[in-house]
């Protein structure tokens, strides 16, 4: 079992993208939306809290198929988004068509970005955590401080959006930080 300060380290690890995401997305909004971007961080919370019950869940059924491809999916879904972003990014401003308010951009950036927590849950399995009781203070830590993290994350973007967006194009710099994450999570499978 993990003592709790390397559960809030490894929730801390597992937020980073839900934050970079995030700020993402409010340096592309560059004004707040209360509703819209309290679902993201509740989706993004969710989705981080999840995918390792899951992945705990199914580690006795289908675990080796899992890991086998979780990093492809992972990058996939992230390398599509923020490969769209990029090419939107040269076209004519009103012909962009990337909206991090939509539920459906939310619900394909809180999948991709918490894909690699199901190895968390694999791993929790085979550090003795048996039982869901014993699993519920990872999985709400991981929940909560990804949402914390996604709430931050986004007023950082839209505070400092502003003056980031009168120098480079939003969608361009999201885009590619986008790309980063998913060759990150890529890279960090492939090579252990």
């Amino acid at each position: 079992m993990i003592s709790v300060f390397d559960l809030f380290l490894l929730s801390v690890a597992l937020a980073m993208d839900c934050f970079t995401v995030s700020i993402m997305g409010g340096v592309i909004l560059r004004r707040p939306i209360g509703n819209a971007i309290v679902r993201m961080a509740v989706l993004f919370g969710l989705f981080q809290a999840a995918m390792p019950f899951f992945g705990w869940l199914g580690t006795a059924n289908f675990s080796h198929y899992i890991e086998a491809v979780d990093h492809w999916i992972a990058f996939g879904l992230l390398a599509f988004i923020g490969g769209k972003m990029v090419w939107e990014s040269f076209g004519e401003e009103e012909q962009q068509s990337f909206n991090p308010l939509s539920l459906r951009t939310q619900l394909l950036l809180a999948v991709a970005t918490s894909i690699d927590a199901l190895a968390i849950g694999i791993s929790m399995a085979c550090l003795g955590y048996e039982r869901l009781s014993q699993l519920s203070l990872p999985l709400l830590m991981i929940g909560v401080v990804s949402l914390l993290f996604s709430l931050l994350g986004y007023w950082l973007g839209v505070r400092f959006g502003r003056m980031i967006a009168r120098r480079l194009k939003p969608g361009l710099v999201g885009g590619v930080v986008l790309l980063f994450i998913g060759v990150k999570v890529l890279v960090s499978h492939l090579l252990g």
